[in-house]
């Protein structure tokens, strides 16, 4: 099978991070307002190390008795001696629809820039249905199944299917679950585990993995650390499948 060398890393990390990191848990109540969640985290060292890091995120959700509406934008830039270790940016939205109590469609659109890994610019959209597994007032779980489109852009010509290539596109298929439970009144973990088969090319896939825990300080304020794990069965020659990334912050809930 071709995702099983990816089963095992996976496994080991929600198995250690899951219990202590997060990202920041934006209110979801269906009166159908908007609401949003700001996050910052930033890092500097100097003398001996010259190294730093910021992190900047901004949440909305939008929810109905039956309908739900999503977006996030990320953006993550570090350096370690004035060399860039890490530069990317990311924006994302979903919209949910109740088919029934138990099922519901989705429409999602993705654009992402990690120039890092070669990546230009992606341009993402999906389509599909999912099931909602479970869901009370402490939380939700749901699985989803999709199809997809994929574009990359490369910031240098890379090798696809043996062409060298400036740009890429692609048919996928979508695999998601994600997950929220409050823990405590003041602590909560959410998770998302999604799969990216390739349609074009048999044996290629990407997969992504957010997962973690937010203590709340007060009813604005949040404390909050992330972890974000991208993985590409095939990045390119002299890049790694890999990219993990964790971030700790202040969360400010718009409400």
């Amino acid at each position: 099978m071709p995702c099983r060398p990816l089963i095992a890393p996976l496994t080991a990390v929600v198995a250690l991070l899951v219990p202590v990191l997060s990202q920041a848990q934006i209110t979801l109540k269906p009166d159908g307002q908007w609401r949003y969640l700001l996050t910052a985290g930033a890092n500097i060292s100097s003398g001996n190390n010259n190294a730093g890091s910021l992190n900047l995120a901004a949440e909305g959700a939008r929810q109905t008795i039956d309908d739900k509406w999503t977006w996030n934008a990320k953006a993550d830039r570090a350096q370690n001696a004035g060399v860039a270790t890490t530069e990317r940016y990311a924006l994302r939205t979903q919209y949910d629809r109740d088919i029934s109590p138990d099922w519901f469609g989705f429409g999602s659109g993705e654009t992402l820039r990690d120039t890092l890994a070669n990546i230009s610019a992606r341009y993402s959209v999906a389509s599909g249905v999912g099931r909602h597994v479970w869901r009370d007032d402490r939380g939700y779980l749901d699985v989803s199944v999709g199809l997809g489109y994929s574009h990359d852009r490369y910031v240098t010509p890379t090798d696809v299917r043996g062409t060298m290539r400036d740009e890429y596109g692609r048919l996928e298929l979508v695999l998601s679950e994600e997950s929220s439970y409050r823990l405590t009144d003041t602590t909560s973990l959410r998770q998302k585990f999604t799969l990216y088969p390739d349609l074009r090319d048999s044996g290629r896939y990407r997969a992504v993995l957010d997962t973690g825990l937010t203590v709340a300080m007060t009813e604005t304020l949040n404390l909050s650390a992330g972890l974000s794990y991208r993985h590409d069965s095939d990045p390119g020659p002299g890049l790694k499948k890999g990219d993990a990334m964790l971030v700790t912050g202040v969360s400010f809930r718009l409400d």
